[in-house]
């Protein structure tokens, strides 16, 4: 985005953002209680960050595609939009640190449960699908496609992903991107937000902090990210941010639709309690773990084949618990490359899903690092 193309004007203690695109201006206003879009959406919203942070994140490297991913969208009909984000932000951090502290204790409930026999092969299934839907709208929708670009799609589909990750009860979409990339530009240095090495004090006291902190305890320090430096594509992008506002209350429906479907099953209100546990609390936790050790677990043990300048790590275990997320080392070489498991035998379940998607014609643009890059980079 170039200078002509971003105008900023300050008012009192407010923000007043506006965004020139090449069908007119798109501004949007930010306040200490949101952000506010006000004039009428257009039919692709804009996803280029300012050249610097495009330069240093790599999410739009000419190395990598022959053109850079953007995402395609439907034509929507154009009218007023007046829509908040983060509204308020004090419930939204209440109510995402209630998603981290709750699952634990439902884990120990369904342990007592399922000692007293109340645990079926419904339980299991419904554990298992929604585990799958709900990490793939992480692994592939949140990180590959709204952080990094790294393929392109229609709006439904992408709105699908979204929805899918924001039941994983890890925080809104457009909050999660910016950390994500806040923490690739400073991975494993002082201002990244969650790694076990920046900042540690020494010995093995100092270790063992600062992977609970990279696991978890990040989640619980006052962690703001700089939305207008690093997601102002995600900020222009009316149906992201919608989708962010609802986030409380896709988390609950991601809860309770396991519950509905083993009450259906099992024609009993028991089965409805025990889908909610199972489907819904339960999963919650085995993901967050499994995705949390992306954090700390992929920056301390594992192989390195690339040079990333950072402590990443290859770990074939959360390369499948986590669809691909686990090859670590590989993102963060090539974090614009939508394949992860760069070698044939590293198994990439979220890649294997986008080139799927690509060959039956709903993905495009999708963006790989070149045999060039690939040997220039290895270790």
């Amino acid at each position: 985005m170039s200078a002509s193309q971003f105008k900023l004007c300050a008012r009192s203690d407010d923000l007043l953002l506006a965004l020139r695109l090449d069908s007119g201006e798109r501004p949007f206003y930010l306040s200490r209680s949101g952000v506010f879009l006000l004039h009428t959406i257009s039919a692709k919203p804009a996803l280029a960050l300012d050249d610097s942070i495009l330069q240093t994140l790599d999410i739009a490297s000419d190395g990598d595609a022959v053109r850079p991913a953007e995402r395609c969208h439907e034509p929507q009909s154009t009218g007023t939009e007046h829509v908040e984000l983060l509204r308020p932000l004090y419930a939204t951090r209440v109510f995402t640190m209630l998603a981290v502290t709750v699952p634990p204790l439902a884990v120990v409930g369904v342990m007592l449960l399922a000692w007293g026999g109340w645990m079926t092969s419904v339980d299991l299934a419904l554990l298992g699908s929604m585990y799958v839907l709900t990490a793939l709208g992480v692994t592939i929708g949140f990180h590959r496609l709204y952080t990094h670009k790294s393929f392109a799609t229609r709006g439904p589909i992408a709105a699908f992903f979204a929805i899918c990750g924001s039941m994983s009860a890890q925080g809104p979409v457009i909050w999660w991107a910016a950390v994500h990339r806040a923490h690739h530009q400073h991975s494993d240095r002082e201002q990244d937000p969650h790694s076990p090495h920046a900042g540690r004090a020494a010995g093995w006291i100092g270790s063992v902090r600062g992977f609970l902190h990279a696991h978890a305890g990040w989640l619980f320090a006052d962690v703001r990210a700089d939305l207008r430096r690093y997601v102002p594509d995600l900020l222009a992008d009316a149906t992201a941010v919608r989708i962010n506002n609802a986030f409380p209350y896709i988390v609950v429906a991601g809860i309770l639709l396991p519950g509905i479907v083993g009450g259906l099953i099992t024609a009993s209100w028991m089965g409805a309690l025990l889908g909610t546990l199972w489907g819904g609390v339960v999963r919650i936790f085995v993901l967050h773990h499994v995705t949390w050790s992306i954090n700390s677990v992929c920056h301390v043990w594992g192989a390195r084949e690339y040079a990333s300048g950072d402590h990443s790590r290859n770990n074939p275990i959360f390369g499948i618990l986590a669809f691909g997320e686990g090859w670590h080392n590989n993102h963060h070489a090539f974090p614009a490359s939508a394949r992860h498991g760069l070698r044939w035998w590293q198994l990439d379940m979220s890649w294997l899903i986008i080139r799927s998607l690509e060959r039956i014609g709903l993905a495009k643009k999708v963006r790989l690092p070149s045999p060039e890059r690939l040997a220039a980079r290895r270790g």
